[in-house]
């Protein structure tokens, strides 16, 4: 019905930049809330950062100043610029989105990109 697809993950030094892309495509009336989570080996799954459709955002506490997160709603897209980034970012990144069919809402996710930062 609705499917995620997530690029821009890698291997990237410390102190390096990388961008996120995930496009949300299928049976998509409008898609209110759009984040990014991650999951390190041996940890729980963690939100990263939101944004709303009206553009207000939020971030975890570890990744403010470094991270931006952004949308395009013309095509249902959401975006991750991850800068100064530090080892312990390293995870698998998985996006999110709320969307809205109909009559009902309901949340998808990607499959995942890994993003490695060596120190």
């Amino acid at each position: 019905q609705v499917q995620l697809v997530e690029s821009g993950g890698g291997l990237v030094q410390a102190g390096g930049s990388l961008r996120l892309s995930c496009a949300a495509s299928g049976r998509i009336a409008s898609i209110n809330e759009m984040g990014w989570y991650r999951q390190a080996p041996g940890k729980q799954r963690e939100l990263v950062a939101a944004i709303t459709s009206d553009g207000t955002t939020h971030y975890a506490d570890s990744v403010k100043g470094r991270f931006t997160i952004s949308r395009d709603s013309a095509k249902n897209t959401a975006y991750l610029q991850m800068n100064s980034l530090k080892p312990e970012d390293t995870a698998v990144y998985y996006c999110a989105a709320d969307v809205v069919h109909d009559y009902w809402e309901n949340r998808y996710w990607g499959q995942g990109t890994q993003v490695t930062v060596s120190s």
